[in-house]
């Protein structure tokens, strides 16, 4: 899997498109395909990910995967390739991206939406955008972009007056922004930063040594789960699954709130109506014990669901998006729920950022979920025409 990974990551996108051509021709034997199987929230290393996205594409079908949709952040930049790449692994694809906006002026604004970080700020995403108006999509968000890095430089002096003290030192220059795509259209996230950090303190540290520098040095509570991830230095996964860690309990040390990057939902809406996107509300729910690890307990939009649905309908939503693996079936019953009575459409997808998540959720093979594979070849069949 790394040969294959580190190939389809590799040069340009022609390079990779090639790459991945040349391995699929050599197969001795195609993978199985599941059609109760869909993904339409994969992200590529142009915001955050281990894969290009074509190698997001070939993993999506090597886990049997039939269509695959791709979802970075403040950035489409990956999705031509990611088309190309699906014409030559006969992989479905729907293109999109995910971005954070201002509810001010809302009936929301002051609430904790959905958003970990940040109150009166909302994650959207934009889906099955018409592959003619991807560019525009992509242009639209550059002073997106720019504005996020200054903030990205802010919450860099943040990280280095918490892990000064212990001679550590992160340059945004040198260590963050080659860790990302930004010169090619690409975002960077706050996890570019934490994964800037956690390079820095396994080199200082090691990896024998990193559990006991994340639980003294920064104070951070470690499950039992956790400190035996961070205490095997033969972890596949150590760097991911120390960015997990961090990201749950450092960023609220050094967040600085997104403000001028942040769209107003107005303007989103509007946008998405100019290039023909599905502007859809990602749903999150109250947290108790992340799927993903990098979430703490906590609550979010669920005791004023109506009152979110009122505004993001008066705002024009299209549509919700939701992980069924992330939420109870109590939770995912009342979102399907709403959405029905609402009209709205429903959209599912599973946050692919690190090698240990896994492209295919099982729930999708129950009935009460089949309708979400339809919508999917709905974006396919939709941006294409």
């Amino acid at each position: 899997m790394n040969e294959i990974l580190e190939r389809l990551n590799r040069g340009t996108a022609d390079d990779r498109l090639n790459a991945l051509s040349d391995i699929i021709s050599s197969e001795k034997e195609h993978p199985a395909r599941s059609p109760q199987y869909a993904n339409n929230h994969i992200h590529t290393f142009y915001s955050f990910s281990p894969y290009s996205p074509t190698a997001a594409v070939y993993f999506a079908r090597a886990a049997t995967l039939m269509t695959a949709g791709i979802m970075d952040h403040d950035s489409i930049a990956g999705a031509k390739e990611f088309i190309k790449a699906g014409e030559i692994a006969d992989v479905g694809t729907t293109v999109g991206l995910e971005c954070r906006v201002s509810m001010k002026g809302t009936p929301l604004e002051g609430r904790r939406i959905n958003n970990p970080d940040q109150d009166s700020v909302a994650y959207m995403a934009l889906h099955s955008v018409p592959h003619k108006n991807i560019d525009i999509l992509q242009n639209a968000f550059a002073p997106c972009r720019e504005k996020r890095n200054v903030r990205n430089r802010k919450m860099t002096d943040n990280i280095n007056s918490v892990i000064g003290e212990f001679g550590l030192y992160i340059d945004f220059d040198n260590d963050v922004l080659p860790l990302s795509r930004f010169s090619e259209g690409g975002s960077v996230t706050e996890r570019h930063l934490i994964y800037a950090v956690c390079q820095k303190v396994i080199e200082a540290a090691g990896k024998d040594g990193t559990a006991d520098f994340v639980e003294k040095g920064l104070k951070i509570n470690l499950s039992e789960k956790q400190r035996s991830q961070l205490s095997d230095p033969e972890n596949p996964y150590f760097e991911y699954d120390l960015l997990g860690v961090l990201k749950a309990d450092f960023v609220g040390r050094i967040y600085v709130p997104a403000t001028d990057e942040c769209m107003h939902i107005s303007e989103l809406s509007s946008l998405a109506k100019e290039v023909g996107a599905l502007l859809c509300y990602a749903y999150l729910g109250d947290v108790t014990d992340s799927v993903t690890g990098d979430k703490r307990a906590q609550k979010f939009e669920d005791d004023y669901l109506d009152l979110l649905f009122d505004t993001l309908t008066k705002e024009g939503i299209d549509a919700v998006t939701y992980m069924p693996s992330r939420n109870t079936p109590a939770q995912l019953k009342r979102i399907q729920d709403m959405c029905r009575l609402r009209g709205i459409t429903e959209i599912s997808g599973e946050d692919i950022n690190s090698p240990r998540q896994k492209f295919i959720c099982k729930q999708l093979e129950q009935p009460e979920f089949r309708h979400l594979i339809d919508a999917t070849w709905m974006l396919i069949k939709r941006e294409r025409m």
